[in-house]
């Protein structure tokens, strides 16, 4: 069956082919268990990490709220979304990569509504097709006929805004769909209208499987992004399959996702992605 929608090519989106996305962890936002500063401190901290990202030749950046587990799932409060707008929209004032917003856990329609006001270049979308179990609870309803109808209803400039859509995500339990598989996933995505696909592995930091990657690219016509553990070492072999890297834990010290960055490593990363 045809695509409904045009695709759109992956420089379009990120400013380049084979594009590098880094991630910026925003620090606990209020409200969460582990908050302790204010919108202002959080969004100081990470500009000066897209700073750095972006000096260092990445191609754009992708903001996440991972610091705030244990995740609500679908829907958080307004305080999340004001700290999380302040934040991005310091950061767009400060660099000039797209930039992209996932709230955890799948508030797509949160995340997409912070896009917009931050003139951000995509989303990423939990839950887009299919159900499935994650850490913060069932998934029951994919999101793809509610987000996209939201986008449509806020205007033509969000209709700008890219949607990658995680499939067979990470940190979630996929017996509910075990007779559907990765490709399957990928092709649904597609005719639904996503504007490309996110493959990861099973947890943060753990390798995207390069036969998974495959296998997206095999049964849709949008790009295919690896979502988890790429490294200086893998980004290149990753790359020769994937459209983009995401990549957070490996620019951080000592490889893990929570801690500062090292400038080494993010220096590394990049000398190695594009030689």
């Amino acid at each position: 069956m045809p695509r409904p929608y045009p695709t759109r090519s992956t420089a379009s989106i990120l400013g380049r082919e084979r594009a590098i996305v880094a991630m910026v962890h925003l620090l606990p936002l209020p409200g969460s268990p582990r908050a302790s500063l204010t919108p202002k401190e959080i969004a100081r901290h990470a500009v000066d990490e897209a700073k750095v990202l972006a000096a260092a030749g990445f191609d754009a950046i992708l903001l996440e709220n991972m610091h705030d587990a244990p995740y609500l799932a679908r829907e958080v409060g307004p305080e999340v979304v004001a700290a999380f707008t302040r934040a991005a929209c310091e950061i767009r004032a400060a660099v000039s990569v797209p930039l992209g917003v996932q709230i955890l856990a799948g508030a797509n329609d949160a995340a997409l509504a912070v896009a917009l006001a931050a003139d951000c270049s995509f989303i990423r979308a939990e839950g887009f097709v299919f159900a499935a179990v994650a850490d913060e609870g069932i998934l029951a309803e994919a999101s793809a006929g509610p987000l996209l109808r939201y986008r449509r209803a806020l205007g033509a400039a969000a209709e700008r805004i890219a949607i990658f859509c995680d499939i067979k995500k990470k940190h979630t339990a996929n017996a509910i769909t075990s007779d559907t598989s990765l490709a399957d996933h990928a092709h649904a995505a597609d005719f639904f209208g996503a504007d490309g696909v996110i493959v990861t592995g099973n947890a943060t930091g753990v390798a995207t499987p390069i036969s998974d990657l495959s296998a997206a690219r095999k049964s849709c016509g949008l790009p295919v992004l690896a979502g988890s553990g790429a490294t200086a070492s893998s980004v290149r072999e990753v790359l020769a399959v994937a459209d983009a890297v995401i990549v957070g834990s490996d620019l951080k010290q000592g490889g893990v996702w929570s801690n500062d960055l090292d400038r080494a490593r993010v220096d590394g990363f990049v000398r190695a992605a594009k030689g």
